[in-house]
């Protein structure tokens, strides 16, 4: 439906909306070797509504053949990006809303910020528009070469007489939006392997193939953390209660979200350990021994109104156990 290419990761995320107050929708981001496209989760939601009301009613025994191959709600609403100027990525995260470049005309179109990590280079960033055409040379070719078009295809049909029915217009993929890059970090020989993103997407911990963690900044593009020393690591971000509200909690007191601290969950599994960091500058606060063959794994974020449930509920990471196959929560 969006290009053909291989999916290479999905990342959804919870993003407040700027209209309404105490309101969130999903934002789903599709990663593929070069390129990324984003959606929004209500236009997903309305689109399998209507598809499970068409079925439900049996609409599809009534269609014709042509019609049987798109789906009668449209199209799904995406936009797609190539961001493959310094390489294919391995791995790319939208993170958020940046503001517009300098000189820019200001317009109702939002621009994105993304980070890719690669084999060429270890971290690169884009500004991504929503408009596909931004630029005054693309705005011209959208106005000329159609007009353009039209009149040759016009007038040869008055030299030829050409009656031949055409046929049917196939499918093309979607065309890209606008894509500009801001930054890139080559370090050869070293190669971005995982991009974990935080909640907020702000932060974002990226992994190299010779052992080192990188603690980016996403809206600044620096670099405010380095670890090394963790070959094959995988990271997390997660929320724990950090000193005095977690020794003065109780049954009685319900932690609230700013009773918690960002931390950052990493698993060396060459050093059998799982350490968690304070977050940004924060010391570590836990190193805890794990079995050979254990993961540390994360549940997807939950959806629905935030005020379905009055206690709030922390980002935890679980470790599985390589060998009893048990599951512990970390935080």
């Amino acid at each position: 439906m969006i290009y053909p290419a291989r999916i290479l990761r999905l990342r959804v995320r919870n993003v407040k909306n700027e209209n309404a107050q105490d309101a969130s929708f999903e934002d789903i981001c599709v990663v593929m070797p070069g390129m990324i496209a984003r959606f929004n989760g209500p236009d997903i939601w309305s689109l399998l509504e209507g598809w499970f009301q068409e079925v439900q009613s049996r609409k599809w025994e009534w269609q014709t053949q042509e019609g049987s191959e798109g789906s009668s709600h449209g199209k799904l609403p995406c936009q797609l990006w190539n961001v493959s100027k310094y390489g294919l990525c391995a791995d790319a995260a939208i993170t958020g809303i940046m503001p517009p470049p300098l000189m820019e005309l200001q317009s109702r179109q939002r621009y994105y910020c993304a980070v890719t990590i690669g084999e060429d280079a270890v971290i690169s960033a884009y500004r991504l528009s929503e408009d596909r055409s931004r630029s005054l040379v693309g705005t011209i070719l959208s106005k000329v070469v159609p007009a353009t078009f039209s009149t040759l295809a016009s007038f040869s049909k008055m030299i030829w007489r050409n009656e031949q029915v055409s046929t049917r217009k196939s499918d093309t993929p979607q065309p890209f939006a606008k894509a500009s890059p801001l930054t890139c970090l080559k370090d050869h020989p070293r190669k971005g392997e995982k991009l974990t993103l935080s909640p907020s997407g702000t932060l974002a911990a990226i992994t190299d193939s010779l052992g080192r963690i990188l603690l980016l900044d996403t809206q600044a593009l620096v670099v405010v953390r380095l670890w090394k020393g963790y070959r094959e690591a995988c990271c997390l971000f997660t929320e724990m209660l950090v000193g005095k509200n977690a020794s003065a909690s109780s049954t009685y007191y319900e932690p609230k979200k700013s009773d918690y601290c960002l931390c950052l969950a990493i698993h060396a599994p060459r050093k059998g350990i799982i350490e968690v960091w304070k977050m940004r500058t924060g010391p570590r606060l836990l190193t805890i021994q794990c079995a050979k063959g254990s993961k540390i794994l994360q549940p997807p974020p939950r959806f629905g109104s935030p005020g379905f449930s009055s206690q709030y509920i922390p980002l935890e990471v679980f470790v599985l156990n390589g060998d009893s196959g048990q599951i512990s929560v970390l935080n």
